[in-house]
């Protein structure tokens, strides 16, 4: 319990130290936001600081810093590490400098920042590689929440079946109407029962105290079957820690914030949360497989990340708070999964130039992007072994998005004159785990740790040295505000 501590410390000075440090870097002003300039009634909307908070946090937590902490702390005392420092200096800082450029670029979705930044094809490569992560966002965060619904309807594949259709005729309601007509009025009570979940089951760890593996007792691999810590730990905690689809949320509440000088609460604070929920399902979890708490709620310790959940917070916290907890839980996936297929809608719009005032042309990107969500929720049902295939592959895919947007915020602080290195090492580091990812996962080529371990380093001295050389050949310091 020393390293939880010590790390939930951590997070909250990194806030308040290296999250003013890199809003300095970027120097928020006072001139007209997007929401203010562009305000449309249906996208672009002010909203009130708090809301916008709930918000965010809701639209980028998911079951990421749930199921992946959960999962992730079978690696052992690491995932500490990873959750503090990814956080710190990759996550929220790639968060705050994210949604900060969509401001200055009035609201644009993130095809339209790489491609600014990264060139044309980028762009379209960056279009095609984001509407098809966001579609699997919302197969998998319709399948999800609606095993854990199920379960507690009383089990059987029909609940199953009722609960991924009512949650589908949600996400159709919540992506074509506008972002104050239901996001705006329940996401933040969702928010609260998610908070309200780790609060509790925090004051429980403290309470109990728990003798559990710290940072002093090594780094070890503790569970060699779930892959190697290197690169599998990184793309197994994503949402924790740094994650590629919060960039293509960041948008959505950059279009609703009254001024600038809101970022650093919103975007930065909203991820140091986000990384705080899963340091403590990170403990929860190392207590359950490696502290004793399995045979305390009599439960085996083959249990599944979902399984975990409902054992600990009914167990932990009562009928009420485990209530509360499982709102939290199961609210968590199907608010992200509606955001992502709203982000979705608009940055097929803004690439297609659709106006999304009138109801019609929403229903013309929604019918066909719903149709093909479908196909991958199918998929998910279908096959035995769908949800964890989709699920190893958005993991891929959405760790490569924020390569994409790394690489992307590192040429906007090269081109203004200002301190790349803050995204230059997260963009070196996140480029290695995703290239040796792909070699050493065993639904790709599994071609072992050796070779993932080359590829790695390889790949992160030689984008390292291409940047230099962009640098030095093309970039010059840009005149004018952006």
């Amino acid at each position: 319990m020393i390293t939880f501590i010590i790390s939930l410390l951590a997070l909250v000075a990194g806030y308040f130290i290296y999250g003013r440090i890199v809003e300095r870097i970027f120097a928020p002003d006072n001139r007209p936001t997007p929401a203010v300039s562009k305000a449309d009634g249906v996208d672009y909307i002010v909203m009130p600081g708090w809301k916008i908070f709930m918000i965010q946090f809701l639209n980028i937590a998911g079951t990421g810093p749930i199921f992946g902490a959960i999962m992730g702390a079978k690696f052992g005392p690491s995932a500490y590490l990873w959750i503090v420092f990814g956080c710190i200096f990759a996550g929220a800082m790639h968060d705050y400098l994210s949604g900060m450029l969509s401001i200055r670029h009035g609201g644009a979705g993130l095809p339209e920042l790489v491609g600014h930044y990264l060139g044309g094809g980028t762009k379209k490569v960056m279009l095609v590689f984001s509407v098809f992560m966001l579609i699997m966002v919302g197969a998998v965060f319709v399948y999800s929440p609606a095993l854990i619904l199920g379960a507690l309807s009383g089990g059987g594949t029909t609940w199953v079946y009722i609960w991924c259709g009512i949650i589908f005729a949600y996400y159709f309601l919540a992506t074509m109407l506008p972002i104050d007509k239901i996001i705006g009025k329940i996401y933040p009570l969702f928010a609260i029962a998610m908070l309200f979940m780790a609060v509790a089951l925090m004051v429980v760890l403290i309470i109990k105290w728990p003798q559990l593996p710290e940072l002093t007792d090594g780094l070890s691999n503790m569970s060699p079957a779930a892959g190697p810590i290197f690169p599998c730990l990184f793309i197994t905690i994503a949402c924790g820690a740094i994650s590629g689809f919060h960039a293509t949320q960041s948008p959505l509440m950059a279009r609703c914030m009254a001024h600038e000088k809101q970022g650093r609460p919103l975007f930065y604070g909203a991820m140091i949360t986000e990384g705080i929920v899963a340091l403590i399902w990170a403990t929860v979890s190392s207590y359950f497989f490696y502290g004793g708490a399995a045979q305390e709620l009599g439960a085996p310790l083959t249990l599944q990340a979902p399984e975990v959940v409902t054992t600990v917070s009914s167990g932990w916290l009562g009928i009420f708070g485990g209530a509360l907890a499982m709102l939290g839980v199961v609210a968590a996936p199907i608010t992200s999964g509606d955001t992502a297929l709203r982000s979705a809608r608009l940055i097929i719009a803004e690439f297609m130039n659709i106006e999304q005032h009138s109801i019609r042309r929403r229903i013309y990107i929604c019918l066909p992007l719903f149709l093909v969500t479908f196909g991958f929720l199918w998929f998910n049902i279908a096959d035995a072994d769908g949800f964890n295939i989709i699920w190893g592959w958005f993991g891929w895919a959405n760790q490569t998005l924020a390569v994409f947007t790394l690489w992307a915020l590192t040429v906007y602080l090269a081109r203004k004159s200002k301190p790349y290195i803050i995204t230059l090492v997260p963009a070196m580091f996140m480029t290695a785990v995703c290239s040796s990812f792909i070699l050493v996962y065993k639904n790709s080529f599994a071609l072992g740790d050796v070779a993932g371990y080359i590829t790695a380093v390889i790949v992160f001295v030689l984008s390292g040295l291409l940047f230099a050389v962009w640098h030095k050949k093309f970039c010059k310091p840009a005149t004018g505000n952006e």
